[in-house]
């Protein structure tokens, strides 16, 4: 079943590949930078809440790449601090709503609030910075 029905303007994004694929599957906004997912059990730490590390990735995962939508080319993160707010639950789904604050041509600074709803489980702030192109 294709569980986007459910929030409309959603896509499921092509799975990932390495360590991208432990976040299981992932959904777009078409038109707005948002990328989701529903918490499932391998989402989950010892006490049965989503891992914080998992909600970490996410929201690193959301701004590199909804930043890279925006602007074009790919960016790798050069720093992220996080502020966990409040804890999720089996069967969440997570909403990654990111900002965009700079998209320079080396630098890139946004931030990024994990919802679901109105309640925000974690906030992030981020600094990308654009790749130089290889000599050959």
């Amino acid at each position: 079943m294709n569980r986007s029905n459910e929030h409309p303007g959603f896509e499921r994004v092509p799975e990932g590949r390495g360590f991208m694929s432990s976040l299981g599957i992932l959904y777009m906004h078409r038109k707005r930078p948002i990328l989701a997912l529903r918490i499932t059990q391998q989402h989950l730490n010892g006490l049965g809440h989503p891992h914080g590390g998992m909600l970490a990735t996410l929201a690193d995962s959301a701004l590199g790449m909804l930043m890279a939508r925006e602007a074009g080319l790919p960016g790798v993160t050069v720093s992220l601090s996080i502020d966990y707010l409040s804890p999720g639950r089996l069967g969440d789904w997570v909403e990654a709503h990111v900002q965009f604050d700079k998209l320079g041509q080396r630098l890139r600074f946004g931030g990024c609030r994990l919802l679901v709803g109105e309640r925000c489980l974690l906030k992030a702030n981020a600094v990308f910075a654009v790749p130089r192109p290889h000599s050959t």
